[in-house]
């Protein structure tokens, strides 16, 4: 709520005058004036006239904004839901990799089991350093 300084004082003036008066019925009027008269500046409420200050212009000037807005809005919800299909495209692929990967591990496991060397394991093992390849000397 904005009251200016002006306003604040009246108001504080008049709840001043009410505990003076001991706040007797009849002495102030409803609008906490004397008499019964009403303060402009004390006014709440709407204000008449509001809607005659808008112009036709202003209007479709704002109804264009709420539309432009709406539009961008609009946009900006479509690039989002792109991104995510895409993230969850993505994921999807390295999904499907690694399930590739993990059932490669798991067959070669079962021909470690059953005392066979798989393929691809001599290499694998090179790759993470746990076997170092055998440099041959010429003699």
């Amino acid at each position: 709520m904005n009251i200016d300084f002006e306003t604040m004082a009246v108001l504080e003036e008049e709840s001043q005058n009410e505990s003076n008066n001991g706040g007797v019925f009849g002495s102030v009027g409803a609008s906490g004036v004397e008499g019964g008269e009403r303060r402009e500046s004390g006014k709440r409420g709407r204000r008449p006239g509001r809607k005659a200050q808008l112009d036709k212009q202003d209007m479709k000037a704002k109804l264009e904004r709420s539309r432009q807005s709406a539009r961008e809005c609009r946009a900006r919800k479509k690039l989002r839901y792109q991104y995510l299909e895409e993230l969850v495209a993505d994921r999807e692929r390295a999904v499907i990799a690694l399930r590739k990967e993990l059932d490669k591990y798991y067959k070669w496991n079962l021909e470690l089991d059953q005392g066979r060397m798989p393929e691809g394991i001599d290499g694998m093992l090179q790759e993470i350093g746990v076997i170092k390849q055998e440099e041959v000397k010429p003699f």
